[in-house]
């Protein structure tokens, strides 16, 4: 089964000018394996939990979905979404769903 996962985290890597080593390194991995396992990630053998992909997308500043959005539109429009205020955010999406949107009855997301 294709993975989204390794592309986007080697595009979130590159993009923050990383390399594998110093990632790892940054989520608090031992130096001398940082580089082998997030290679490994990279490259879909292993897959990070979700608290430590809690911590790669806070260390490289994209939202945990990036990873594992299947739609590349859909996945830099998570990025720049989630680069906006709260209160923006809420605008977008009355502005897009028109107050239809799927969680309008349930205020705990506030």
């Amino acid at each position: 089964m294709y993975s989204t996962l390794p592309k986007r985290l080697k595009a979130a890597r590159l993009k923050n000018q990383l390399t594998q080593r110093q990632l790892g390194v940054r989520l608090g991995m031992d130096e001398n394996t940082a580089s082998a396992r997030m290679n490994q990630y990279e490259k879909g053998k292993h897959s990070p939990d979700y608290q430590t992909m809690q911590r790669l997308a806070k260390v490289l500043g994209v939202p945990v979905a990036y990873f594992y959005c299947d739609d590349d539109l859909l996945a830099e429009l998570l990025c720049a979404i989630a680069k906006q205020s709260r209160e923006e955010q809420k605008k977008l999406l009355e502005l897009l769903s028109g107050g239809n949107n799927l969680l309008s009855g349930d205020s705990s997301s506030d």
